[in-house]
């Protein structure tokens, strides 16, 4: 007997919600690179675009992102006083992280239209 439950979440060893987080993962990488493109910016500032954008993301999600991102070279930060609180961690990119920036917006765009073509093909059939 076949577990429905079991086949409906995964194919042939294929588990959706890794898959998706694993995107998910990929398009957060290159928005907060986008972002800090644009400047330095604290995590708040960074939610907040991304909300502006419609991509919703956690604190949680967040910190532990920028600090790898961080500790691959790609982000550098620095503390500045804050007049309503406790000094404020602003992330930027380095020169690496602006080069690799660069790599994965020319990823992205090969990549989207690379499934736009196959999404195409599909609608003929």
């Amino acid at each position: 007997m076949v577990n429905s439950e079991n086949t409906a979440s995964t194919q042939g060893g294929f588990e959706k919600a890794g898959a998706q987080a694993q995107m998910r993962k990929g398009v957060l990488e290159l928005c907060i690179l986008s972002i800090l493109s644009q400047g330095d910016a604290y995590p708040t500032e960074i939610i907040e675009k991304l909300r502006d954008t419609k991509l919703v993301v956690v604190e949680g999600t967040l910190y532990p992102l920028l600090t790898r991102l961080k500790n691959t070279g790609l982000l550098g930060y620095r503390w500045e006083e804050s007049t309503s609180g406790p000094p404020r961690k602003y992330y930027k990119l380095t020169e690496i992280g602006e080069q690799y920036l660069k790599e994965l917006q020319l990823s992205w765009t090969e990549l989207v239209e690379a499934v736009n073509k196959t999404i195409e093909l599909g609608k003929k059939i």
